[in-house]
């Protein structure tokens, strides 16, 4: 088995004089949950865009699977298994919570009939939304709303989840649970990349954490040693590195 999963080579992107990217290159592997922090503006969101195929790169290329796929739609590198959550939750509304993940497994991973209930309904309990599976998702508060949004993604059947500050908004109890379910879509061999200014939810799952600046990689490493960088210093609260 390959110990690379994902590779980004040397990948740049701006609007205008504002850099996203700035030959940015990284791997992921099979197994890793990577944390990213950093200062809003400094790219993450954007980086997150360039994996799943929504922002074109300026230059560079992105390997997925020993596969470039940096020309590839979002819908194309979906079905090859790179799934994302989006910082504002949109699900469909009128739709309940069920049809909402039936049919992100429908039409992000291609499975049909029986098989597309049996997934949605198991990821409905490893994300803890059973109970609500026949309430309308306009319904919901904003933790169950943020479990949805990674259910959704979850249901394309992702070998790469993007997981985008899906803690923001919620109190400690919530995010302890929330904590609860990126370990256990771990378990299921799910690797994750996870932005997050909720630092301590990080700190309690990741095993590296990479810190963003202006779209390069400011440092990255074990979570405690890059907290504790004077380059995580200089980026938060201005302290010369």
């Amino acid at each position: 088995m390959s110990t690379t999963l994902l590779e980004l080579a040397g990948v740049s992107k701006s609007f205008g004089r504002v850099v996203v990217a700035d030959n940015l290159s990284l791997t992921i592997g099979p197994a890793d949950l990577v944390g990213i922090v950093g200062p809003n503006g400094a790219g993450k969101s954007s980086l997150f865009g360039l994996i799943a195929g929504e922002l074109a790169p300026a230059a560079g290329q992105i390997v997925f699977e020993g596969a470039p796929v940096t020309r590839l739609s979002p819908a194309a590198r979906c079905r090859l298994g790179i799934g994302r959550t989006f910082q504002v939750p949109k699900p469909f509304g009128a739709m309940t919570v069920f049809e909402n993940v039936l049919v992100a497994a429908q039409q992000g991973s291609g499975v049909r009939g029986r098989p597309s209930y049996a997934a949605a309904s198991d990821i409905l309990q490893l994300t803890g939304l059973a109970a609500d599976a026949n309430n309308p998702a306009e319904r919901l508060g904003l933790l169950s709303r943020k479990r949805l949004e990674v259910a959704r993604a979850l249901a394309t059947g992702p070998k790469l989840l993007l997981l985008d500050e899906v803690a923001g908004g919620l109190t400690d109890p919530e995010v302890a649970q929330l904590i609860e379910i990126v370990n256990a879509i771990r378990d299921e061999g799910v690797a994750i990349i996870w932005i997050e200014h909720v630092v301590h939810a990080l700190l309690a799952v990741v095993d590296r954490l990479i810190a963003l600046d202006f779209g390069k990689i400011a440092t990255q490493g074990a979570p405690a040693d890059v907290m504790r960088s004077e380059e995580v210093k200089a980026i938060y609260m201005g302290v010369p590195a």
